[in-house]
Formats: C-alpha cells, structure tokens, sequence
C-alpha cells in the first residue's frame, strides 16, 4: 500500500473548526482589502485631474510667439487639453479637498449609525448590500470620464453616496473575525489580518495607476466591479458566527424523517425541549439511551434552548461609550487615522511635486508607504500581545513617528534612495498604532468584562472607535487641501502635532497599565475562546 503524501497528511490534520476558521479570515480578509482597493484611485487620480500645466504653456508660448498667433487663444487651449474640468483653476486643491472631506464625512456620519444597524441585521447581509452599492457609485465616478461629465456637483455625490455605503464593511467584518478567535495572540492575528488595508491599498495603487494616464476612468471602474464581485462571494460563503454551524449540523445530523418535538417555557425565560417518540421509528445513537421504548415525553435534560427574546439585547450608544477605554482610544484614534489618511489621499500628489515624477511613478511609489504599514501593524501586534499593554505599544510608536515624519518632509527632496526608506520607516509607525486600535483594541473593548458577556456590543464599539476616527479621516485631507497652498512644510507640522495629541489622550491608560501590578501578557490558552 503506497504511503499517504505529506500535503494530505497536513490537510487532514486540521479539524473542522480549524478549516472554517481559516475560511472566516481569508473571506474578510479579501472582503476589506476591496474595500480599500476601491478608495485608493481618487489618490491616484487627483495628478490627472490637475496636471502642472506650467511647462507646457511655457513651451506653447514659444511656439505661439514664432507662429504670431495670440498666446492667450493657445493657453487656453493648453489649459482645456492638460486638465480636467472643473479642476483646472487655481483653487483646484481646495476643491480635491472638498471631494475627500465629502466621500469621509459622509463615511464617519454613516459609521456611527452603521454599528447600530449592523447589530440588528444579519451581518452577511448588511455587508453584501453594502458592497453592491458601493461597487456601484465607484464606478459611478470612473463614468464621469466616459460620458465627459465636467458637474462637481455630480463628483461630490458620488462620494457622499460611496462614503456612506462603505460604512457596512468595518464593523461587520471585524465583529466576523472576532466572533471566530478568541483573545490569545489576538494583537497578532489582527496584525496579519489588518494588513488587508495596506494590500487594499497597493492593489488599488497599481491597479489605477494603470490607466490612469491613458483612460482615468477605467481607474475607478475596475476596482467597483471587483468590489461588486466580492460583495456577490459575501453573500454565498460568509459565516458569521461558529454557532451557526452548530446549527446546521445539528440539522443534518438527524436521518429520515425529522422527530416532532413540544416546548413550552421555564424558569427564567427558559424553553424546555421535549421530544416526542414512537416505537419503530428512526432515532439517532445519542438519544436512543436515553429515550424508552414506549410512546411518551420524556424530557432531555441537558438541552436548553434560549428563547429569542431572552438573548442580550444590542447595546445602546451611550451604553459603549461607558466601557472603560472606548472614549480614550476613539479621540486618540481620531488623530491616528486624520495623520494615515492624510498619506493616502495626498502621498502620490506630494511625491509627483516634490520629486517630479508622473503619476503612474508617484502612485507605485507611494505603495512603499503601505507596505511599511503592514509590517507596523504585525509588529504593534506582536509586542501588545507579548506586554498585554495595547496603550503602551501605541504612545511609543506616536511618540516615534511625530520626528519621522518631519525627518520624511526633509529627506524626500535629496533623491529617490532616502524617499523610499523614510516611506517605509513612517508607514511603520503611522499605521501601527492606527491598526491596533482599530482592531485588537476594538475587540478588547467591545467583549470587555463590563459587558458581562454581552458580545453583541462589539459592532457598535467597534462603529464608534472607527467613527470617531473617521472624522478626523476626514479633516485630515481637508486641511492638507487648505494648507498645501502656502507650502507642504505646514501640512507636515499638522500631522505631527496630530500625532502629539494622539499622544497625550492615551497618557491615563498608558500610566494606569504602566503602575499595574498584575501582569498582563495574554496566554495562548485564550485562543480557544469564543
């Protein structure tokens, strides 16, 4: 008998749980990586929109004084040519400004509601409705290209509807993750799953950048059919909680006919189970000793069944903002995420400035960024789950990343070698802090001790860290827009005192885990809870 290969022997190793476990974070991995794939295009595309015209009216000028036609006629006609109406005036950061401050507005007013909803709805659901749609307005915006729609009142829309719609992802994906692994080396495997927003974000770098040269609405089409596509697979393959397949085989497991059963409720809101059983008919092996052979009720004793209306009911808002940690966390999130998505929407804009490159290069070049970030946000994983001391790992990597990013600001402009290693360097410490809180954290507090056991708050703590860090999401890329008219310099002394800040909203959590006296570390034993 030929011997069983070595892959089949790893394969059957695993058990059951193990392989849906894998299943769960895969899914939503690939689920949250479309989400940001399909929001890192207007980044790319904000070059395009505005291109520096400046050397090519230079050039036409020339051309025009030779020719002795007027230079004002072939200006304009320069302008019309390398430029995208309405953003070929001067005020055109102010308005890219405007159409990230409206899709992230939008996003952080959405984010609170959409914890609320999604723990009243079923997550797979939720979440599929949401990507559908906003498949859909992504690849509203790329149509403005195709139909030469010029309105920015249509672009605005656009990405107030999308900012919406997007809030479905986070809460649900991550109350997904958390329902499947339990609080051991939770900082880790977060970690790893939390890079889907760096991938997302590479991805959709490379993939906008493409065609965001030859055909910039193709950028923005492409990643909402992707999107869309996965919101399809969601809906198909998604399972929300290992209970639910309890159930399913707890259906399957009993053969031929199913056995009528009486109920009716106990004690404490309790519903008694009975089954009902006639002779010579199919019964399963674990309940044939314990049921007679006679036509009766006999009660089983070790099934009790929960009535729905007796289950913990969904937390109020007010009631997640009382769980110790979530006020802290979410303002100091609010600075966190205003520094990270002030990278993401201007990063490529400011490389194409400061290091005259081309879109496509500022674009494949600002990926660098997002690669340092998921190696920050494994590494603040890995040393809060070593320390058990999530609010210590995160002040140190503020405190370090306040100087990077002033030592980025000065760097970049002597050549292409420093540039890529102080981008790597600031993805590290910018992104790992945010990538903490926003998932290992959220976790932590949305299953606190507190709650007794109430697991049903975590969509809505996780909502409201991620909502509060959302609007500063979304005054970040505002105020970049307002403040890179009088110079870069000025929007680099905004994020680091926003990283300051961030700082010093976490200094009591910092000092009360610092003056503990019981230690911390998180066992590996706690994986196996649910």
């Amino acid at each position: 008998m030929a011997t069983v290969p070595p892959g089949i022997r790893l394969l059957v190793s695993f058990d059951r749980d193990q392989w849906y476990r894998a299943l769960t974070f895969i899914l939503t991995f690939l689920l949250y990586t479309s989400f940001h794939l399909s929001r890192k295009p207007i980044s790319i595309v904000k070059s395009e929109l505005h291109k520096n015209c400046s050397s090519v009216n230079e050039l036409a000028t020339i051309a025009s004084s030779g020719s002795g036609q007027p230079p004002s006629l072939t200006s304009l006609h320069t302008d019309m040519d390398c430029s995208w109406k309405p953003f070929d005036k001067r005020n055109y950061k102010q308005l890219l400004g405007a159409m990230d401050y409206s899709f992230l507005c939008a996003y952080a007013v959405g984010m609170y509601l959409s914890g609320i909803i999604g723990e009243r709805l079923p997550i797979r659901l939720y979440l599929t409705v949401g990507m559908l749609t906003s498949g859909l307005f992504t690849c509203l915006f790329g149509l403005g290209y195709v139909y030469n729609i010029h309105n920015l009142g249509f672009y605005i829309f656009v990405q107030v509807a999308n900012g919406l719609v997007q809030t479905t992802g986070w809460p649900s994906v991550v109350t997904c993750i958390s329902n499947w692994f339990g609080k051991g080396r939770r900082g880790l495997i977060m970690g790893l799953w939390n890079s889907h927003t760096s991938v997302g974000n590479i991805l959709g770098s490379l993939i906008a950048g493409y065609w965001v040269s030859s055909n910039w609405g193709m950028s923005f089409i492409v990643p909402g059919i992707i999107i869309a596509v996965m919101g399809v697979v969601c809906f198909f393959f998604l399972i929300e909680h290992p209970n639910d397949l309890k159930s399913m085989y707890a259906q399957s497991s009993s053969p031929g006919k199913s056995v009528p059963t009486k109920k009716w409720t106990g004690e404490n809101g309790h519903t008694e189970m009975y089954m009902q059983y006639e002779d010579n008919k199919a019964q399963s092996y674990d309940t044939e000793l314990l049921l007679p052979r006679d036509s009766v009720c006999v009660p089983m004793q070790p099934v009790v069944v929960v009535k729905r209306e007796s289950e913990p009911s969904a937390i109020s808002f007010m009631g997640a903002l009382r769980i110790p940690g979530v006020i802290e966390f979410s303002l100091c999130l609010l600075f966190a995420k205003l520094v990270s998505y002030t990278f993401l929407f201007w990063l490529p804009l400011y490389i194409t400035k400061a290091a005259h490159l081309d879109a496509k290069k500022a674009g494949d070049l600002s990926t660098l960024f997002d690669v340092g970030g998921i190696v920050g946000g494994i590494l603040a994983g890995v040393i809060s789950d070593k320390l058990g001391k999530r609010a210590t790992t995160c002040a140190v990597m503020l405190l370090l990343a306040a100087p990077t990013l002033y030592g980025f600001s000065m760097i970049s402009e002597f050549g292409l070698g420093p540039t890529i290693g102080m981008l790597l360097v600031c993805g590290c410490l910018v992104n790992g802090p945010y990538s903490l809180i926003t998932t290992a954290v959220s976790a932590d507090l949305g299953t606190h001790k507190s709650l007794k056991g109430n697991a049903r708050a975590l969509s809505t703590v996780t909502a409201i860290i991620d909502g509060t860090g959302s609007v500063g999401a979304a005054l970040g890329p505002l105020l970049a827009g307002l403040l890179s008219a009088g110079g870069w310099d000025r929007v680099f002394y905004m994020l680091m005192t926003a990283d300051f800040l961030a700082l010093l909203l976490l200094l009591r959590l910092v000092t009360k885990e610092l003056t503990s006296t019981k230690p911390r570390p998180i066992s590996a034993v706690e994986l196996k809870e649910h």
